[in-house]
């Protein structure tokens, strides 16, 4: 039977590669591609052949299933998706990827990474989970703040995040005063990867709790470059800051997060520590919870800009480098804020 789908049918586009784009390089399964969760073996070893070009996948939703949607350059139309599988893999410099396997009616398979990939690491499979099929693939990125983060306008006032509305002017780092282009929020339940980091008062000189998403960029000056790093300004996800201490993931129940966009990708003042907002294209705001993505991409049709001239780090560098080099470190709030 073939489904219809609407013009008006909501839907959100990722990236996606074959499943034999990504493939075992040493263990039980050699040669083989991400098979599904009862062939693959964990402890092999894979990586991932950087000539197979992404494919744009945009998945919407008829009569309670996942389907392809209008835009896609793999399968028909209308053609339900199953996930069948998601899988936890470690590269070989530290950083932590999250995998999805979705499986097409005619047997084809692709995987829709979670986090980047590089041709020049290493990935070992470390475990195996059922697919996120509830939220779909919602579960990807958002890049927001909790209700209650205190927010640094333009006039050195704090504000609770939940409280601003589009036109106050909010401080940034770069380029001063500027206006709420858009705000949004969203309720969603504190598991998995939609539960929040907690970072701890005074952590990174934050006046109080700071709780962000998962993927929420936080940015941090080194005052030395270090050996590697292109520039001292670093954005660090809130994740890889995870210690169990100071830092750490909370869940359960449910939270309410807010994201803002601005003219141009910004770093603002949260609890008095710089973070980024969100940064709107196409590869981040179809990764939003469906709602969120639908509205941002009404509002910024061009879906263009370009993310601050920061260096993101990643797990490794940070493990390099030590907490002592990260946390505890003296505001850097500018002083019209102090």
């Amino acid at each position: 039977m073939t489904v219809r789908l609407t013009p008006s049918t909501p839907g959100h586009a990722c990236q996606v590669l074959p499943a034999d784009a990504i493939y075992v390089i040493n263990g039980v399964n050699i040669n083989d591609g991400l098979h599904g969760p009862d062939e693959v073996c964990p402890g092999d070893i894979y990586t991932l052949d950087e000539s197979q070009q992404p494919l744009r996948l945009v998945v919407t939703r008829a009569e309670g299933q996942p389907r392809v949607g209008e835009g896609s350059a793999v399968g028909e139309v209308g053609d339900p998706l199953r996930f069948d599988a998601r899988y936890t893999m470690m590269s070989s410099d530290g950083d932590q990827v999250d995998l999805v396997l979705i499986a097409l009616p005619d047997g084809a398979r692709c995987v829709l990474p979670l986090s980047p990939m590089s041709g020049l690491n290493d990935y070992t499979l470390l475990k195996v989970d059922d697919a996120p099929q509830d939220s779909g693939l919602a579960d990807l990125l958002c890049v927001s703040f909790a209700r209650g983060t205190m927010i640094t306008l333009a006039s050195g006032q704090q504000r609770a995040i939940e409280t601003l509305k589009i036109g106050d002017k909010v401080l940034t780092r770069d380029h001063g005063g500027q206006e709420i282009r858009w705000i949004g929020s969203t309720t969603l339940r504190a598991v998995g990867a939609f539960a929040p980091v907690v970072i701890t008062a005074g952590t990174l000189g934050n006046s109080g709790d700071l709780l962000v998403s998962q993927h929420h960029r936080m940015f941090l000056y080194q005052r030395q470059r270090t050996p590697g790093i292109a520039t001292s300004e670093l954005l660090v996800q809130a994740r890889y800051l995870v210690d169990g201490k100071a830092v750490f993931i909370q869940e359960g129940g449910f939270v309410d997060f807010f994201s803002i966009v601005f003219d141009h990708h910004e770093i603002i003042y949260a609890e008095g520590v710089p973070a980024e907002s969100l940064m709107v294209n196409d590869a981040t705001v179809h990764r939003l919870p469906v709602e969120l993505a639908e509205d941002v991409k009404a509002r910024f049709p061009g879906l263009s800009q370009n993310q601050h001239f920061g260096t993101e780090a990643g797990r490794q560098f940070l493990d390099s480098i030590g907490p002592e080099a990260l946390f505890k470190t003296p505001r850097t709030t500018p002083a019209r804020q102090r």
